[in-house]
């Protein structure tokens, strides 16, 4: 028993690291929005806070795998953590919009280099036989995150305000910052990082798309999955126009929808953390990807708020299933010497087809009725959905699924 809490020593840190900072998030989220939103008095403001990510992931892609992978990512998150401190700590002072929304993009920098680095941490870290259970547990903090994070932030902007609010925010990112402290640094070589050069990019480059064409099965299984994340990525920026104009539904229902599609994602993630050994990870993908696209699906064909409710529960719950696994299958096929590289250009190509999606189907809003674009995106969702399970159950791909040292 203590052998095995030992193991578990460093991921429960890296994991209580991560935590707060998801908590951070959401309360930075809600407070942004609000804050935005008090600015401008416009809708269309608030809607540009959707488009800064995907546009400054699109603007860093080609370049932040190159830097990751030969310097150490605990440092890296470190760093983006301190930088978030700065920045969520600066809000407050902006004297415009425009002063608000370079924080923002200096944020999203910082976040475009924290993803690729954490995956890769995370990798390095956990022993490849705790990943499945890790990533089960850390996707019922995010969900967790997802609930606790917006009702704290809406606590202390009653009891104090937006400001104060946002102050407070960024101690938490101060604790994830500190606990990284206690973890070890895990890089192999020590030789000095090659400048950050166009020679150098071009060259990263090459060396990535080889791995992703040797490695054909694990990018088009990844690649799907992203595709779906951009479905959803559009589905969601027309949610309040959907179930407000659409359905009719109140802001407290569409409020307490949020808090539905939150609870059954804790208690899926609650119940996977438990029994995650227990489910192998073709079937956690394929359960994930087809009950959140059910899910998707009763909600784009919905007509109140209890079958909206309904649709939103089962995409909560069995989301964190399929993100767990996912995430899984790709730790344990991607090296992690590439994985800054490789998750660059697979979150370029998500986010250059995010900002294309949200425009597309913002475009055509005043011409084809917003139910049938959602209808068309849910059924979209459903062809790559089981496009993914008949690949994730090919015989001959088992060994890709595996999870002992010997896979």
């Amino acid at each position: 028993m203590r052998h095995r809490l030992a193991h578990w020593k460093q991921p429960f840190i890296l994991l209580l690291s991560v935590s707060f900072a998801s908590v951070g998030d959401f309360i930075y989220l809600v407070t942004i929005n609000i804050l935005v939103y008090k600015m401008t008095h416009s809708a269309a403001a608030v809607a540009g806070l959707w488009m800064i990510g995907p546009t400054v992931n699109v603007l860093t892609k080609f370049w932040t795998g190159s830097y990751i992978d030969y310097r150490s990512k605990r440092k890296i998150m470190i760093a983006t953590y301190v930088s978030r401190v700065l920045v969520i700590f600066s809000i407050p002072f902006s004297p415009n919009v425009w002063f608000l929304y370079v924080l923002l993009i200096c944020l999203s920098v910082a976040k475009s280099f924290f993803i690729p680095s954490s995956m890769t941490y995370t990798t390095q870290l956990i022993p490849k036989m705790l990943r499945k259970r890790y990533n089960s547990i850390q996707a019922l903090t995010t969900s967790g995150a997802f609930i606790i994070g917006p009702a704290i932030g809406g606590t202390l902007i009653l009891m104090t305000n937006v400001h104060t609010t946002l102050w407070i925010n960024s101690g938490l990112f101060i604790l994830s910052a500190f606990l990284l402290f206690f973890l070890p640094d895990l890089e192999t070589s020590d030789q000095q990082p090659p400048h950050l050069s166009f020679t150098q990019i071009k060259e990263d480059w090459t060396i990535a798309l080889s791995f992703m064409k040797e490695n054909y099965y694990v990018a088009f299984i990844y690649s799907a999955f992203l595709a779906t994340t951009v479905f959803s990525f559009a589905l969601d920026a027309q949610e309040i126009v959907f179930t407000q104009r659409v359905i009719g539904l109140s802001e407290i229902q569409y409020s307490l929808l949020i808090s539905i599609t939150g609870i059954g994602s804790i208690t899926g993630a609650f119940i996977l953390s438990i029994f995650s050994h227990k489910l192998s990870l073709r079937l956690m993908i394929s359960i994930g990807i087809i009950m959140q696209t059910i899910g998707y699906l009763v909600y784009s064909f919905s007509w109140s708020f209890v079958s909206i409710a309904f649709g939103f529960t089962i995409l909560g719950f069995f989301i964190v299933f399929l993100n767990a696994g996912m995430t899984t299958f790709y730790q344990n096929n991607v090296p992690a010497q590439l994985m800054g590289r490789v998750t660059s250009i697979f979150q370029l190509i998500q986010s250059l087809l995010q900002i294309v999606f949200v425009l597309t189907v913002g475009a055509i809003g005043d011409l084809i009725p917003l139910r049938v674009t959602i209808m068309a995106l849910a059924l979209g969702m459903l062809t790559v959905a089981i496009m993914i399970v008949f690949n994730v159950f090919q015989p001959l791909k088992k060994s890709y699924f595996r999870e002992s040292h010997h896979a």
